[in-house]
């Protein structure tokens, strides 16, 4: 039976291939290329002064546009990205070679969210340009995503009350037990000084409530809030909500929020209006944006 075979992987050519004949010339990648170097990076907020000590930085025209590839691929781990350096021929080519270990990667992006930000407000425009968005007919909707901060670490006014209380309650059980001059004094110095330690902790989070005027705190990942996903269902973590433009299905807008729908959707109309540039669009949001009217 034959079989179609492939090249011996030893063989030397004569003429050799070059990178940039493995790339097709419709490939996405060039586009990519050619759209970040357009770009003002400087005037979106990247950092291009670096001094001349040290190791050499790594270009932010760079790092963006291996960013710009894991997003539009569905990679957006900084650890499959740095992967993708050293074994996709697409990556390779639009990196030159480079290869960017994951911590410069996800600092890159953790660094620069605002001036990532612009990059995809330019792409909008980039659109708007081109006559990809109608501009007529828009719809809103929201997504939850789990923050890394747990239930156990995202607290409230009421939450903190009941945690001071229950310490204040064992603290006069060790000290009376002290003062009977009963049982293992040592012990109850350790625990005793175990509970002066959590009470410190939540006076700590009590001050930053009033400090701050913020309802929720959170100690692990302090910009997320719990939220109700579901029914009464609720984790702590983001909402994000996207504004898709019906002519070709692209979004046009987002934003990352600590707070339910039901207040969301007069700011996002906001935007998209000054996005699409006039207030003549149909929106369309379920019920969950419940806010009655709202003036544009």
């Amino acid at each position: 039976m034959k079989y179609i075979t492939g090249q011996n992987r030893t063989q030397t050519f004569i003429f050799p291939v070059s990178l940039d004949q493995a790339i097709s010339a419709d490939n996405e990648v060039r586009i990519i290329d050619v759209f970040v170097d357009s770009l003002p990076l400087k005037e979106y907020g990247f950092r291009l002064d670096f001094g001349e000590n040290g190791r050499p930085a790594y270009h932010p025209a760079d790092l963006l546009k291996l960013f710009l590839y894991g997003y539009l691929n569905k990679v957006r781990s900084s650890r499959d990205l740095e992967k993708e350096c050293s074994r996709n021929i697409e990556v390779m080519w639009l990196m030159k070679g480079l290869k960017p270990d994951h911590n410069t990667i996800s600092n890159f992006r953790k660094d620069n969210p605002e001036a990532i930000r612009k990059v995809f407000m330019a792409t909008v425009q980039l659109a708007k340009n081109l006559k990809l968005i109608g501009g007529r007919l828009i719809a809103g909707d929201s997504t939850k995503m789990r923050a890394q901060n747990s239930k156990k670490n995202n607290f409230n006014q009421a939450k903190v009350d009941r945690h001071i209380e229950y310490i204040d309650k064992k603290l006069a059980e060790y000290n009376k037990e002290l003062a009977n001059a009963d049982g293992d004094h040592e012990q109850a110095k350790k625990e005793i000084e175990k509970h002066l330690k959590r009470k410190d902790k939540y006076s700590k989070i009590e001050q930053q409530i009033k400090e701050t005027g913020q309802v929720q705190v959170s100690t692990s990942d302090p910009d997320s809030r719990q939220l109700i996903t579901r029914n009464n269902i609720t984790e702590v973590g983001y909402n994000i909500q996207t504004t898709v433009d019906a002519e070709h299905c692209l979004p046009i807008d987002y934003k990352v929020t600590n707070e339910n729908d039901s207040k969301a959707m007069g700011d996002m109309l906001v935007r998209a209006s000054e996005i699409i540039g006039d207030t003549s669009f149909t929106a369309l949001y379920d019920k969950g944006y419940h806010t009655g009217t709202v003036y544009l």
